[in-house]
């Protein structure tokens, strides 16, 4: 994965439109990920598999009939946008509802959320699905915590069946649910997987070490271990999941041994020679059992084993025909439909109106260059942020934020030149970060621009009073959404002392600039004191104990952004009567 790219910020979309492109026959690309090319002439629910790419053949590659009917598609191991989402749901839909269906982790939790808010808004039956089955990352108390791997195949598989069998909304999400229920899956890895670009992978393990509990974005293992020979690793992974055996399940199983990508064929071969007796001696009947690559993690070396207890209702549904450009199964008749080539999502409400003060006007261009100011910060920090992600994540936060911050600054300039006032930009760059970010950071930083263009208005520029209101309206607003508190090891625990310092400043009627600094300084030293943190929440979680001595990598962007942002925000009007 670091050898073929152009450039590697653009890696994502131009993997995502070769792909298209050689299977044009299957599928589509739409704005945010691709579709079928043929769609049923009949009502029919829509599965929509979701999440960042690295994954391949999940997600763009199980979309075809008796599987998915599109994927939603965001960049290397990042949620997909709320935006994103919406606008394949919307070409996706084909009049009896909408199922996203992806793993549990926060910024995809977020994100489809969002978008299903919209879509319901506007009369669209949709419904939210979410893959549970790694038993490594949460106790069974916890199940609910737990994130989703390469059961994601199964439960899409269960889902696209039904969905292809003429089920309805309701059931389709009661069945992928069941299944959800009913599958467990446990990986190892043995080396960690690289970005495109990068010089490093995300994690690195000594010779013939492998680490336990690996995640599917390139977190490392829970634990390390010696590597042990094929028949030891078998039998660690079988007893594993065997341990969860779902209560009253029956004795008819599906099972994936998938590799993560730098696995080869014929070692799953040499590891299933242990699994599958293993299984069997265990009283179990395997249904048509899958070895190969179903979900990745770019070029990660590593292996899952995943099982799900199968029942009358579900297991035709797992032997079902599917036709798509990574899987196919059995005969599958194609939907008859006409190509939607020409089918477009008009999500443009006209050009846009800005109604804005002069004083306003005015102060839009500091916030451009306030945001200009944080862009080159956060390049510049781009691959420390990304270090510091990996130590316990997957490594993507420097370039997520490096393409929120892009978006977010050309949408901002682009509001200005067109007569914007202050609000709009921000609103305008909230939106776009959002959109092109991506994730649980991308989501918050661009929700609380969002607030903070709101509160400020498009009337006039900001009394320090107005900026403590606005300052407060960002912080309210990510933490909401985030529901993240102090000491959860997040971004909150810098934006938090950020907020209480400055209002409580703002209220002297000092002069705004040292009060932002004093502020800003209260983010840094709380930013750095998270090394100390054990993460409670986000993908940092289930490996707590290593991220123990590095601090979080939102709270230590979001002190840098504010530091650098602060001397074009509080060039301010001062009240009348004022210090300066």
């Amino acid at each position: 994965m670091t050898r073929i790219f152009n450039d590697p910020s653009d890696f994502a979309e131009e993997a995502l439109a070769g792909f298209c492109d050689l299977h044009s026959d299957l599928v589509r690309q739409v704005p945010g990920g691709a579709v079928r090319r043929r769609r049923s002439v009949n009502p029919k629910v829509a599965v929509l598999a979701g999440g960042g790419s690295g994954h391949y053949p999940a997600f763009a590659g199980l979309i075809g009939a008796g599987l998915a009917d599109g994927a939603v598609v965001g960049n290397i191991f990042t949620s997909p946008s709320a935006q994103q989402a919406y606008s394949v749901a919307k070409t996706a839909e084909n009049g009896a509802g909408v199922v996203f269906a992806y793993g549990n982790y926060a910024g995809d939790v977020m994100n489809f959320g969002m978008a299903s808010e919209r879509l319901a808004a506007e009369g669209i039956a949709v419904e939210n699905v979410l893959v549970t089955d790694d038993i490594a990352s949460a106790p069974p108390s916890e199940s609910g915590k737990r994130r989703g791997i390469a059961g994601d195949f199964t439960v899409f598989k269960v889902m696209g069946a039904a969905a292809e069998a003429g089920a309805g909304l309701a059931d389709v999400v009661r069945i992928g649910r069941k299944a959800n229920d009913l599958t467990r899956s446990i990986g190892s890895a043995f080396h960690g997987c690289t970005f495109p670009g990068a010089e490093a992978p995300l994690f690195t393990l000594a010779d013939r070490k492998m680490g336990l509990g690996l995640g599917i974005h390139g977190e490392p293992g829970l634990f390390d271990t010696a590597l042990p020979p094929a028949r030891e690793l078998g039998q660690e992974l079988v007893s594993r999941v065997l341990a969860e055996t779902p209560h009253g399940s029956g004795r008819r199983i599906a099972v994936i041994l998938n590799g993560l990508g730098a696995t080869k064929h014929e070692e799953l071969f040499v590891l299933w020679l242990t699994v599958a007796p293993l299984l069997r001696a265990a009283g179990y009947t395997l249904v048509m059992p899958e070895v190969g690559e179903l979900v990745t993690s770019l070029d990660m070396a590593g292996v899952s084993l995943t099982v799900t207890w199968l029942d009358e209702e579900l297991e035709p549904l797992w032997t079902a025909p599917a036709e798509t450009p990574a899987y196919r199964r059995g005969a599958v008749l194609l939907p008859t439909g006409a190509a939607s080539d020409d089918e477009t999502v008009d999500d443009a409400a006209g050009a846009d109106s800005f109604e804005a003060g002069d004083g306003s006007r005015a102060y839009a261009g500091n916030c451009v260059a306030a945001l200009g100011a944080a862009r080159e910060a956060l390049h510049d920090a781009e691959l420390r942020l990304g270090d510091l992600d990996a130590v316990a994540g997957d490594g993507d936060h420097g370039r997520g934020m490096v393409r929120g911050i892009d978006a977010a600054a050309a949408a901002a300039a682009g509001a200005l030149v067109r007569g914007a006032g202050a609000g709009a930009v921000l609103i305008a760059a909230g939106d776009a970060w959002a959109d092109k970010a991506g994730g649980t950071s991308g989501v918050l930083w661009g929700a609380g621009l969002r607030a903070f263009g709101e509160s400020l208005g498009n009337q006039g520029a900001p009394g320090v009073d107005e900026l403590s209101d606005a300052v407060q309206s960002f912080g309210s607003r990510i933490v909401e959404l985030g529901k993240a508190e102090t000491g959860d090891k997040t971004m909150v625990d810098a934006l938090i002392p950020f907020t209480e310092e400055f209002r409580r400043l703002a209220e002297g009627k000092g002069a705004p600039g040292l009060m932002w600094a004093e502020a800003s300084a209260a983010a840094t030293a709380a930013a750095a004191a998270t090394a100390a943190l054990r993460p409670r929440k986000g993908r940092a979680r289930p490996l707590a104990e290593k991220s123990v001595g590095t601090p979080d990598p939102g709270a230590t962007s979001l002190a840098m952004i504010f530091s650098v942002m602060g001397p074009h925000l509080t060039a301010v009007r001062q009240p009348a009567g004022a210090r300066s």
